[in-house]
């Protein structure tokens, strides 16, 4: 084998420097100072040239921030202009709105009903045209109080209450009519009630037996008739100027300022802690409030002593063996049952309007505590106090009634308002459906076994149902329906224990008749017919 030749040699190509760059580097004039001044100008050049690039870049960056900050407070600008163009534009309707104004239209007086021919009389027998009887004090179930009495109006023709119970009272005063002798009534109502609606006495409104009812005496028609008092409303304003005493008497007298301010809290706490199925934290909170009136009326703050003429729906006279006929009791005491019906009224509005059921100890707490023999003036109770306060917050259990659609009709029907605008349907319906339990809370007691004279006795529950029962077909108003299926929701046992056979019947009218009246089906009037259902299935009581 031959031996291999040696390869040939390899080349590698170095890539030799820029003959420019070799000249200035090897150039025998790089170090002279014409070189250095060339160098330098060309520097300077330069720096120049990146200087005067980098002021043009930050006035371009300062004009493009000076720019967008006009920008910004133009955008600015045009907001505010357009809120205050939209806040001009919605006050300049809003004082359109206050200039303009409606006139209502006064209501009608009712008809005048049509006025009998006088039958001749002896002159003996016939008393002056000119003489008006002095009006007596009525039952309350005619709708007038003993300080007035109402025209009647259109009832329906049939049912439990339109043979009995007249026409619930109007918020207005009636036009003058001619008084007319009532019809003779029978011995017993058609339900065989007896004396339930004929002014016979009763005993925890249980009607005795009774005879035939005499027929009243002709009267001589009179030319003007007595005009309708609210003797509530009077009495509700007249607490209000109690409330403006005590602070005027609480500036002067720095133990009664305190000792009410501590009295006033410990009242509604009481009030506050009574609940269903506590009996025992109840009669404990019943004492404390007992006491605290007591306190009251002895008077140890030395509050001012004030007629109680001006806080009862009617006069009173001394009465043999009561254990307070003075004329005057202090203000102190009437106050702090003010401040006590006031609280019982908020409980029936805040828990009472969810739970029904929470009602009712707070009405045996006000039965009680009313009927105390010691808190009774003339023989009577003080209950008119908390009547004031029932007859404004629920007008329809005194026979009012008006529309819901309207303005008027919703301030007779007691739809509240909050701030000046009225509150919402469905606060509206709760507040009444607490109202109208806690109503029958007071007038269902029982008072049989008791040595105390019961306040407000059921005859009262039944008066207030029949003013509802007997509206008349248009004006039944959901406001209506609310409140008497709270009445007789979870308190029908206690009506028939009441009444019996008559409040089944009466039970009937309520809820399957009134409700067949009623001229739109909604939600409130289907209630009543819901609870008669209800009623059958958990009590086997059968009203359709």
């Amino acid at each position: 084998m031959q031996r291999a030749s040696p390869s040939p040699a390899r080349s590698y190509d170095v890539a030799s420097p820029h003959r420019a760059d070799l000249a200035e580097i090897f150039n025998q004039d790089r170090n002279s100072p014409a070189r250095h001044r060339q160098i330098l100008e060309t520097s300077r050049q330069e720096h120049t040239r990146i200087r005067e690039e980098a002021e043009r870049v930050l006035q371009e960056a300062r004009l493009k921030e000076e720019r967008d900050r006009v920008l910004e407070q133009r955008r600015k600008e045009e907001e505010r202009i357009k809120t205050e163009q939209e806040l001009a534009a919605e006050r300049v309707r809003l004082n359109e709105l206050k200039a303009k104004k409606i006139e209502i239209p006064p209501l009608l007086p009712d008809p005048e009903p049509p006025k009998p021919a006088p039958k001749p009389t002896p002159p003996a027998a016939v008393p002056p045209a000119n003489k008006v009887d002095e009006p007596k004090p009525t039952s309350v179930l005619n709708g007038a109080g003993p300080f007035g009495s109402t025209a009647p109006t259109a009832q329906p023709s049939s049912g439990l209450f339109s043979a009995k119970a007249p026409p619930a009272p109007t918020p207005s005063p009636s036009p003058p009519v001619p008084a007319v002798a009532p019809a003779a009534k029978p011995a017993n109502s058609v339900l065989g009630i007896g004396g339930l609606l004929n002014g016979t006495s009763q005993t925890n409104g249980t009607a005795g037996t009774t005879g035939a009812v005499p027929a009243a005496p002709p009267v001589a028609p009179t030319a003007l008739a007595v005009p309708t008092i609210d003797r509530y409303t009077v009495i509700h304003k007249n607490l209000k100027g109690l409330r403006k005493m005590m602070a005027e008497q609480a500036k002067t007298n720095r133990a009664l300022k305190e000792r009410m301010g501590d009295m006033r809290r410990e009242l509604r706490k009481c009030i506050g802690q009574l609940s269903a199925g506590a009996p025992g934290v109840n009669r404990s909170q019943q004492t404390k409030i007992t006491n605290l009136l007591r306190e009251a009326l002895a008077n140890q703050v030395q509050s001012q002593l004030i007629d109680p003429s001006d806080y009862v729906f009617e006069p009173r006279q001394p009465v043999e063996g009561a254990a307070r006929n003075e004329p005057a009791l202090p203000s102190l005491f009437i106050y702090l049952l003010n401040i006590f019906s006031k609280g019982a009224i908020s409980q029936f509005i805040n828990e009472a309007s969810a739970r029904p059921e929470t009602a009712d100890p707070v009405g045996v707490c006000v039965a009680a505590t009313i009927s105390e023999p010691d808190f009774l003036w003339r023989g009577k109770s003080m209950i008119d106090i908390l009547l004031a306060k029932f007859r404004i917050v629920c007008p329809v259990l005194f026979g009012y009634r008006g529309s819901e659609k309207t303005e008027q009709g919703r301030a007779r029907l007691g739809w509240w308002k909050d701030s000046g605008r009225w509150i919402g349907e469905q606060q509206h319906m709760d507040r009444m459906t607490g109202l109208g339990a806690g109503f029958a809370a007071i007038s269902l007691r029982k008072f049989a076994a008791s040595k105390k004279q019961n306040p407000y006795p059921a005859r009262h529950y039944w008066t207030a149902m029949a003013r509802i029962v007997n509206t008349p077909a248009v004006e039944i108003s959901n406001t209506q329906c609310i409140v008497l299926k709270a009445m007789i929701e979870n308190y029908e046992g206690k009506f028939i224990d009441a009444y019996g056979s008559a409040a089944v019947v009466a039970l009937r009218t309520a809820l399957v008749e009134f409700p067949a009246r009623a001229p739109t089906k909604g939600a409130a009037v289907h209630s009543l017919e819901v609870l008669a259902t209800l009623l059958k299935k958990n009590t086997g009581l059968t009203l359709g």
